[in-house]
């Protein structure tokens, strides 16, 4: 990921600078806007994956910025029952608009990586088997 600031535009005022982290936070929000995505997973290197939060926007993004173009690469769960590469396909438009209409920069690419999938089931047995030992 870039840590610094690419020059994007220089106007008669000066230099217009986005930061890699603003591009993570749109991208982030474009993602989770997405129906059937349970959430954003950790990383790709074997993070945690953790259920929707607004806590990190950022988290499960990894952008690369030139002076004009970025590359976005987002690590989500989907949840179960829906159909993956429609999900993706939503993902990648929705990264791509959010991040062109916000920052004028052009989106080469958007890679979607399922890191796993929420089943809702097993999450109310969950809270159910919690709930049945709490009343013991």
């Amino acid at each position: 990921m870039s840590t610094i600031a690419a020059d994007y535009e220089k106007t008669d005022m000066g230099t217009i600078q986005i930061a890699p982290e603003v591009i993570e936070v749109i991208a982030g929000l474009a993602t989770i806007e997405v129906p059937g995505v349970a959430g954003m997973s950790g990383g790709f290197a074997g993070g945690i994956a953790e259920l929707l939060g607004r806590k990190n926007l950022s988290k499960g993004v990894k952008v690369e910025v030139g002076q004009r173009e970025a590359a976005i690469d987002v690590s989500i769960i989907v949840e179960y029952g829906n159909r993956i590469p429609d999900i993706a396909s939503e993902i990648q438009q929705s990264v791509k608009r959010s991040i062109e209409t916000m920052t004028g920069l052009l989106v080469v690419e958007v890679n979607v990586h399922i890191h796993d999938v929420h089943f809702k089931a097993a999450d109310k047995l969950e809270d159910d088997e919690a709930t049945a030992n709490r009343l013991k």
